[in-house]
């Protein structure tokens, strides 16, 4: 019975974290990746985002995927974008892979490249992002920008109309150290669910 307030305030924590993180105040989108039907409900929840972004911004998705390779827990970003490279063919334009990732060193720089030739599409970011351990294997999904490098105290230009991140660890005081020790097999379930949401709703 003690248990029950302390798991609602840590979860309203959460939440005023993510929304401090994203700049939002619009509902953040929350899907367990476990889930049978995760991807139905990431090509669900995408396709309702895309829809309101259209009223003010009148192009084509933009995904950018953010992350590393060289840094396993950060490295979500890249594996989907690599997908989504292979499977659009060049139809949809994809940023950040395994190949050519988009990380921190020259975020700004490639971001000011990617605006430059997309003024009016939908910069969708994706990115690996740490929560409470409740919400480890969860996809968030939602309206407006997020802060690469928000999770690890990094201060870094934000990016993104649509952003989609997979909680792949606890966020704490160590949190370099759960992305640098987050297992690849926690990270690719996630990948794939937000890889094949998104492939079905724009394939």
């Amino acid at each position: 019975m003690n248990t029950s307030p302390k798991i609602r305030i840590d979860f309203r924590k959460h939440l005023e974290r993510k929304i401090e993180m994203f700049g939002l105040e619009e509902r953040i989108y929350y899907i367990d990746s476990k889930k049978d039907d995760a991807c139905l409900q990431v090509s669900k929840r995408l396709s309702t985002l895309l829809r309101r972004c259209q009223k003010h911004l009148p192009g084509s998705p933009v995904f950018i995927c953010i992350g590393s390779d060289r840094v396993t827990g950060d490295s979500l970003g890249p594996i989907i974008g690599s997908e989504l490279k292979r499977a659009f063919h060049g139809r949809i334009p994809v940023y950040g892979t395994l190949e050519m990732p988009i990380h921190a060193l020259h975020l700004s720089s490639v971001l000011t490249a990617i605006k430059s030739h997309h003024q009016h599409d939908i910069l969708i970011a994706i990115d690996a992002s740490l929560g409470i351990p409740e919400h480890q294997g969860y996809i968030t999904l939602g309206k407006g920008s997020l802060a690469p490098g928000a999770g690890v105290s990094r201060d870094l230009e934000r990016v993104g109309d649509v952003f989609i991140t997979g909680i792949v660890g606890p966020s704490s005081r160590f949190s370099h150290l759960t992305l640098q020790t987050t297992r690849l097999s926690a990270v690719m379930p996630i990948a794939k669910q937000i890889s094949d949401g998104i492939l079905h709703l724009l394939s």
